[in-house]
């Protein structure tokens, strides 16, 4: 069961870090330094399928300190992202913040879950 909060803009500060599942130039995301540095977990050429055992342990490394103060912005292949997304909940008991880019309002909204326990409060 997963738990789905909004989080408010008060409180980022830029000791927060952003973590990019995957680099892609082609798509500007700017507008997330807003919630932290931006931390690239992969680059544009990296397949999961191609080298599972060496991406994980990078992603692995690099998500090592994740905790409640960051945020995984979910671009890029979707079994990076997955992976990622795994990673950084277990790293942080099942916590995890991501930045949901809205295509119509143009901006990123920050999302807290949890995926460990029921749905206790959904915040539209």
């Amino acid at each position: 069961m997963v738990d789905i909060t909004m989080e408010s803009k008060k409180g980022i500060t830029m000791a927060n870090r952003v973590y990019v599942a995957q680099e892609n130039p082609r798509v500007d995301i700017v507008s997330a330094t807003k919630w932290g540095e931006l931390i690239p977990l992969t680059n544009q050429e990296d397949q999961l399928h191609m080298n599972t055992g060496r991406l994980i342990q990078q992603i692995k490394r690099k998500l090592r300190d994740f905790d409640s103060d960051d945020w995984l912005l979910a671009i890029g292949d979707p079994a990076i992202i997955g992976v990622a997304f795994a990673i950084a909940s277990d790293a942080n008991s099942g916590q995890i913040n991501i930045l949901k880019w809205d295509k119509i309002e143009r901006l990123y909204y920050p999302v807290k879950l949890s995926v460990r326990g029921g749905i206790e409060e959904l915040n539209p």
